[in-house]
């Protein structure tokens, strides 16, 4: 068994409140006995007037926000897996990158991860988001190894792309992060039925943190950080309102999910027949009778 912290934020554009209030909130998890803690996407600086926020983006190295984070991990003795900042790169490029972190109970930085997949999108109600403009994609994936089983780390619009999730699976990972700071239309739509989704087909646990609310910049978030389990059963749903909760993880149900569903080991390859022009087979009359599966043999 595993206990897990979850923690649902309405992160401002104060780096040093968001640290103080992380700081804060996972120390109540670790005394109701977390043993790693999930926080959202850009827990340390959601602002999106790029001219206030980029003075405040700092390298890894001097930025605030994952040093105090660190300590924390550090003073309470737990496993954090920071879902996201905002930092600038080492190698020069002009782009910031939106980058996770695993964090062991030393401090140590177990494993870092570049999200992968930019949200460039315009929404019916008028909000258009580039986030391409600002940020530079990251290039590989990553399951890093934790005492309870392996961890593997995605980040918000990465959960619309199933490839990635059963590459972590297939890699070894028995739990999922998805921090997140899903729109509320977007949520609305679609942020439960994905996230039961990603679980279904990975039979793996999938945890969600997510911002939530009207935040400072003015853009509203969706919450309702999530806990889903192998066989795609929300365990916990946070609702709209910042805080913590804890949710126990029974760890052999992924096994166990993985030989009731074999989904992973039974795919094969296949080739893609692009048709451009209808299809030469004899019609077949709209009343002819269809095939019926054994229902005995379909799962």
């Amino acid at each position: 068994m595993l206990r897990v912290g979850v923690l649902q934020t309405r992160t401002g554009i104060d780096p040093a409140e968001n640290a103080r209030g992380l700081a804060d909130a996972i120390a109540e998890l670790a005394a109701q006995g977390a043993q790693i803690v999930f926080t959202p996407e850009m827990s340390g600086l959601l602002d999106r007037n790029r001219a206030r926020s980029t003075s405040l983006v700092r390298h890894e190295a001097d930025d605030f926000v994952l040093a105090a984070v660190r300590a924390s991990a550090r003073e309470h003795q737990v496993w954090i897996e920071l879902g996201s900042l905002a930092l600038r790169p080492n190698d020069g490029e002009g782009r910031l990158v939106n980058r996770g972190f695993l964090i062991d109970p030393s401090g140590r930085i177990v494993a870092r991860y570049d999200k992968l997949h930019l949200f460039d999108v315009d929404l019916a109600n008028g909000d258009n988001y580039r986030e391409s403009n600002a940020y530079a994609p990251g290039n590989r994936a990553v399951v890093a190894p934790t005492p309870w089983g392996s961890l593997g780390l995605t980040v918000c619009y990465d959960v619309r792309f199933p490839p990635l999730y059963a590459a972590l699976a297939q890699a070894g990972a028995d739990i999922i992060a998805v921090p997140a700071a899903f729109t509320r239309p977007t949520g609305e739509a679609h942020w439960h039925v994905l996230l039961r989704a990603r679980a279904i087909e990975t039979g793996a646990f999938i945890v969600a943190a997510a911002q939530s609310g009207v935040h400072a910049d003015g853009r509203e978030t969706y919450g309702h950080s999530l806990v889903v389990d192998p066989w795609g059963a929300v365990i916990l749903d946070m609702g709209t309102e910042p805080g913590g909760a804890v949710v126990d993880l029974d760890l052999s149900r992924v096994a166990a999910t993985r030989v009731r569903i074999p989904s992973l080991r039974s795919g094969r390859p296949f080739t893609i027949d692009a048709l451009t022009e209808p299809s030469r087979l004899p019609s077949q009359p709209l009343d002819a009778p269809v095939a019926q599966p054994d229902r005995a043999t379909v799962s």
